[in-house]
């Protein structure tokens, strides 16, 4: 029995020993490997520099439709939103008491002829006999002074006539331009026009449109100095493109060209106004749009580009994480351009040589070694960009 519990007390006192060898080996510290991040060297490739602004579009032609005759509305001939063409009728106003009047005007026309026919016959009897000595100087000339009289009511007449048309056109209520009429403002049968004119709808222009946006100082400065490289003088501005987008647009896809430039820079901003036309057969685009504007700028070769998302920002500025030559993490400051699709335009801080991670940024810190994976960036293809 006591042998018996000599040997168990042995084969315990081995186990413990075994365990707590294994115990020892366990709680050796073995560092983890360096995190595994991707990195790219940055593309070289000529682009097309663009000014990059925002602004908003706006109507080329908008106007207000006026009731200019006082009447009541007879008849209403467009549904709230119709386009209308230019010369066609939105609105009547009753035109029978213009019709009346015009009548009226006429007849008073034709009664001021009559007596200046008359008077005028009178004047050459008169003078007829004066000739002969039969009548007196004073006949003459009170014939003569009653034909200048009926004349002058003549022309008066005339102008009567012109002002009862005009006003009988101004019973029909016509688009100026082609566009869209809005929601109308008075209903068929209301009197309208007492007084002053009364606002009946508006009709706005679509096609073509404006879109208005403004120019930093240093900007027109770069936009001058392109155009003079591209032997655009300031009366050749119209032919300067000009690419918008909205904000649910990719990209640029509306094309227009430049249609006006403020003589000025305003001197409280620093600013040029300036603005562009587009077409818009579609009616896409809309007055009042917040857009995208892009303006052409030029050639730029050998630009480095990275994927934007690469990019970091802090209260010091933009910066990218780059693995040097042992693999180290470090921070560059870097200037940033336009973007050319996913890839960002970097105009000092890195060379082509550097390895830029642009994946895993979150495992990168500045002074950290990593592994680094080389991966290739693809040149991006875009308008007026060459890889």
């Amino acid at each position: 029995m006591i042998k018996y519990r000599r040997c168990a007390a042995a084969i315990a006192l081995l186990f413990a020993a075994t365990a707590m060898a294994s115990c020892s080996n366990d709680n050796t510290y073995v560092p983890p490997p360096p995190p595994k991040v991707s990195v790219a060297l940055p593309i070289k490739q000529t682009i097309t520099r663009h000014l990059e602004a925002t602004g908003n579009t706006s109507a080329v032609n908008t106007a207000t439709l006026l009731a200019r005759v006082p009447g009541f509305i007879q008849e209403i001939d467009y549904q709230d939103g119709d386009m209308l063409k230019a010369g066609q009728r939105a609105f009547l106003i009753e035109p029978q008491p213009y019709q009346l009047a015009l009548d009226q005007a006429k007849a008073g026309l034709a009664s001021a002829q009559a007596a200046s026919k008359a008077s005028a016959a009178e004047l050459k009897r008169q003078q007829e006999l004066l000739s002969q000595k039969v009548t007196a100087q004073s006949s003459v000339d009170q014939a003569a002074a009653q034909a200048d009289a009926d004349a002058a009511k003549v022309q008066q007449a005339e102008v009567d006539v012109k002002q009862a048309e005009l006003n009988l056109s101004y019973t029909e209520v016509k688009a100026p331009f082609d566009g869209i009429v809005t929601a109308r403002q008075v209903s068929q049968g209301q009197y309208v026009g007492s007084g002053s004119p009364t606002a009946l709808a508006s009709i706005v222009q679509l096609d073509p449109i404006y879109a208005s946006f403004t120019v930093g100082e240093q900007d027109v400065l770069r936009i001058r100095e392109a155009m003079a490289k591209r032997g655009i003088t300031d009366s050749d501005l119209r032919k300067v493109e000009v690419e918008i987008g909205l904000q649910t647009d990719e990209g640029f896809p509306h094309k227009g060209t430049l249609d006006y430039v403020a003589p000025e820079v305003t001197s409280t901003t620093g600013t040029l106004p300036v603005r562009a036309v587009f077409e818009n057969k579609d009616g896409l685009l809309l007055p009042g749009y917040f857009v995208r504007v892009r303006v052409p700028l030029g050639q730029q070769p050998d630009m480095l580009l990275i994927p934007d998302r690469a990019i970091g920002a802090n209260q010091s500025g933009r910066y990218v994480l780059v693995a040097n030559k042992d693999d180290v993490v470090e921070e560059r400051r870097v200037d940033i351009g336009q973007l050319v699709g996913e890839l960002r335009v970097i105009t000092d801080g890195i060379t082509a040589q550097d390895r830029v991670i642009t994946d895993g940024l979150m495992k990168a810190a500045p002074g950290q070694k990593v592994q680094p994976e080389i991966t290739e960036l693809e040149p991006v293809v875009t308008d007026g960009t060459t890889p």
